[in-house]
């Protein structure tokens, strides 16, 4: 569990306690229900990294809304966006394994992460990672319930694939930019767990299981 979840759900369930003690218990009930959601909510399950050559991993938890062609610093990517709601787990990991290269905190508003202009606009954290034959870029946008983006890292830090990097508390979005020569493994709608679901394969000649007409197939399909 993160620290957080002590801190939010050891504090209202000591709430409750006062409250049932000097008053009515029913009045400490949803002191309660809250405890047990926070206590949820900043669950930090273990995953089983992948260790494929040239595997890229979902960064977070969530569903897949969008993967389109993008530009970037003046370079083409393809863009995967990922929704995370109010229920799925909100640390976030490195995609793949590498050197922290640049990481800009940019002040915004506080959009629907589900709306399009929301990448632009909403308060984000933007992270380059150089590593495994490829400069790859993700970002931590918050949304209309997520008020506190957090990264635990630091430019010039080395990082594992799957590495736990930080969080995003409450509903946010999670923008994945890839080089154009990655070959897709998700679509929209597809849900993804951070850590453990490969997102892309950037040398799928390394990766045997995906062959060519797969390879056509997935692209076909966006």
């Amino acid at each position: 569990m993160v620290r957080d979840g002590y801190f939010y759900g050891f504090g209202l369930l000591g709430a409750a306690i006062l409250i049932g003690w000097l008053t009515n218990p029913w009045f400490a009930t949803p002191l309660l229900a809250f405890a047990a959601f926070f206590l949820w909510f900043f669950r930090d399950p273990e995953r089983d990294i992948p260790d494929a050559a040239g595997a890229v991993v979902s960064p977070a938890d969530g569903k897949v809304t969008d993967v389109c062609p993008a530009t970037l610093d003046g370079q083409r990517r393809t863009r995967i966006s990922i929704f995370l709601n109010v229920f799925d787990v909100h640390v976030n990991r490195s995609p793949i394994a590498g050197v922290i290269r640049d990481a800009r905190y940019k002040k915004g508003k506080f959009l629907n992460a589900m709306s399009a202009v929301c990448a632009e606009h909403n308060e984000q954290n933007v992270v380059t990672v150089e590593g495994e034959g490829q400069t790859l870029i993700f970002k931590q946008i918050a949304g209309l319930l997520a008020r506190r983006i957090v990264f635990t890292k630091k430019v010039g830090d080395h990082v594992a694939r799957g590495e736990r990097i930080g969080m995003m508390k409450f509903g946010s979005r999670m923008d994945v930019f890839l080089d154009d020569s990655a070959v897709l493994q998700v679509k929209v709608g597809d849900r993804v767990k951070g850590g453990s679901s490969v997102l892309a394969y950037v040398r799928p000649q390394e990766h045997e299981l995906v062959g060519a007409g797969e390879i056509e197939r997935r692209q076909g399909a966006f």
